[in-house]
């Protein structure tokens, strides 16, 4: 076993190539080995294996930093960076994490989780150390599916033109190969990163420096470059990266660790300024169900590591409600259609895309222009419904406020995973969408208990026209609804009983444990008045006012940031007066990753814990108490 003896990636540059195969079969056995027990992102890990192993043979990642993009294809670097020992602990609380996280090990150059952020932040990086006199090349690692984010094309734009010598690996592994590219393919790119050919070029510009008036030079320089550029087209066509100032090289085969530590080292030591290498990999390499079912193994909860197979929940998840209902909406209205930021099949909306094809919209990873997109169909009579993760919503909220909202657009923004997501951790968890919701003039917001009430949402939304609505609900399953469907009205709560001294205010998943929390109280002989706000905005103040004087006071449970959520507004409607509002949310700092049930014990967002608090400031909750 040679995994064994890695003990940090000083090991890996003493191997063989042979002993650097076998390395990479005894990796993958890993990934596999773990994430079948914890689930994860095992498919653009195995691909990206080979990758992290011949980036670690050539640099020194303490000292040419290494930003992996989203971080979901790094398990393998992970593990050859010292954390093999504790990567049975992936993605569980107190192990780590998912990503790359800065506070986990000092080989992770930069947190991530989002994506798109990996050639900014290695531009940042790079810069830092010029300034401070370190001369050593950044990497950046990213996937072909992060570069449709405007945000790497910003990057590239700005490394460019500054050309520092960063080199960005793009980890392709959907684009195909065009059938010319071979032998001459290859020759070209080995031209293009040895030592003798820039060596060359360089003594060519000096001696045209030297010898040719400036305006001849400048002429010159720009037909050699545009035919070295040209040479590469030919057999590579749409490559604009050369156009972005950086040098192109590639395709390479992102399993061919020999050619690739070749270039690798060509490209350290022979060329200047800022380059670009195509890797082409297979996404699952190495684990057949992966290979031939990446999507599903892109990230995926535990399975069975002989079959392939996970077990599959009994009951429908939102996402799953939200697509099925989505598509009978569609079928009604023919003005409605779907757009995702590439996550069709997260979101739910794999039937809508089989469907309605021509009113189907993956953007890719580009919720800005997804919803501004939306906008544009919006005003020109479409009915668009944008299913975002909550999450990645937070990167299109100017949009939401600028394009949308400010000229009140019929838009339907669905967020899933609102609320705490389990065990990718801070950087996913759906924990700022109604803050960040509230401020927002024109919005409608809503936040259902239950299926039956998610569909009652879509029909609403689905009708209503004078502006954008938004329905956010929690990743997992769904729950059946208990008791009759109260209609919808703009702006009014479902309040499910009345009576007693305080009110319980549960909003979306919130409602789950005021509900909770009024049985035990009923048990006890202490009535309670319990609501289901349904509309974060607009806020139903008729019955908010309606409560004073019959109520000695109102609780709100949110599973959302506690500053600024559904709490704070409606503390703000009481501010004036003497009825106390005690608030229960998610509170003020990033919520690790594990298991969601055992965060919330942690941040004490129980049943049990509310209540008990509840009952130090409200003493009369304790009557008929049973020890």
């Amino acid at each position: 076993m040679i995994l064994s003896n890695i003990k940090s990636p000083k090991d890996i540059r003493k191997l063989t190539i042979s002993a650097l195969n076998e390395l990479s079969e005894e990796v993958r056995e890993r990934i596999i080995e773990v994430t079948s027990k914890t689930g994860g992102h095992i498919a653009p890990s195995l691909g990206a294996t080979d990758i992290a192993i011949a980036l670690l043979k050539v640099f020194d990642p303490l000292e040419n930093r290494i930003v992996w993009d989203v971080g979901h294809q790094s398990y393998a670097y992970k593990i050859l960076t010292g954390r093999n020992e504790q990567f049975d602990t992936l993605r569980q609380f107190d192990g780590i994490s998912g990503f790359n996280n800065i506070f986990e090990s000092k080989y992770d150059a930069f947190g991530v989780g989002h994506s798109s952020t990996s050639i900014s932040a290695a531009l940042g990086i790079k810069i830092a150390d010029d300034l401070q006199g370190k001369d050593q090349r950044t990497i950046a690692v990213i996937g072909d599916g992060a570069l449709t984010g405007g945000m790497a094309f910003e990057g590239l734009n700005h490394t460019g033109h500054l050309q520092k010598e960063l080199i960005v690996i793009l980890n392709d592994n959907t684009m195909s190969i065009s059938k010319n590219v071979g032998a001459l393919q290859d020759y070209l790119t080995n031209m293009m990163v040895s030592k003798s050919y820039n060596s060359l070029k360089r003594q060519v510009w000096e001696h045209s420096e030297k010898h040719l008036p400036s305006k001849v030079r400048k002429t010159f320089i720009y037909g050699a470059r545009k035919l070295e550029e040209s040479l590469i087209n030919i057999l590579v066509p749409n490559i604009i990266f050369e156009d972005l100032g950086f040098k192109y090289v590639g395709p390479i085969d992102g399993h061919d660790l020999p050619r690739m530590i070749k270039i690798l080292n060509n490209v350290k030591y022979n060329m200047v300024g800022p380059v670009l290498i195509h890797m082409v990999t297979q996404k699952g390499k190495g684990y057949c169900f992966a290979e031939g079912d990446s999507t599903r193994f892109h990230g995926i909860s535990p399975f069975n590591e002989k079959t392939g197979e996970n077990e599959k929940s009994p009951t429908q998840s939102y996402s799953e409600v939200f697509g099925t209902h989505l598509c009978k909406l569609a079928r009604k209205q023919n003005n409605i259609t779907a757009i995702t930021a590439a996550m069709s099949d997260g979101t739910g909306l794999t039937q809508f895309e089989k469907e309605f094809p021509d009113r189907f919209f993956d953007v890719g990873i580009a919720e800005q222009h997804a919803a501004t997109m939306a906008g544009g169909l919006a005003i020109r009579g479409m009915k668009p419904f944008v299913a975002i993760y909550s999450t990645f919503m937070q990167r299109g909220i100017d949009q939401i406020i600028h394009d949308i909202a400010l000229q009140k657009l019929p838009v339907v923004f669905c967020l899933d995973r609102a609320g705490l997501v389990g065990e990718d951790g801070a950087t996913h968890h759906g924990a700022f969408d109604l803050s960040f919701l509230n401020f927002i003039p024109n919005l409608v917001v809503l936040a259902p208990t239950s299926l039956e009430g998610l569909e009652a949402m879509m029909d609403f939304a689905a009708e209503y026209k004078d502006g954008p609505v938004v329905i956010r609900y929690p990743r997992g399953a769904a729950d059946k609804h208990n008791r009759p469907l109260v209609p919808l009205e703009l702006g009014k709560f479902e309040v499910v009983k009345e009576g007693g001294r305080i009110a319980l205010l549960g909003i979306g998943s919130g409602f789950k444990i005021v509900n909770s929390i009024s049985e035990v109280l009923k048990e006890r002989g202490i009535e309670v008045t319990l609501v289901n706000p349904r509309f974060l905005k607009p806020l139903d103040t008729n019955y908010l006012e309606s409560l004073k004087g019959k109520v000695e006071a109102v609780v709100t449970i949110e599973e959302n940031a506690l500053i600024g959520g559904f709490g704070s507004r409606v503390a703000q409607y009481y501010a004036a007066d003497k009825l106390p509002v005690y608030s229960y949310g998610l509170p003020d700092e990033f919520i690790p990753h594990g298991a969601t049930d055992k965060l919330k014990e942690i941040i004490s967002f129980t049943p049990e814990k509310i209540l008990e608090d509840l009952e130090k400031k409200l003493p009369f909750l304790t009557e008929n108490k049973k020890d």
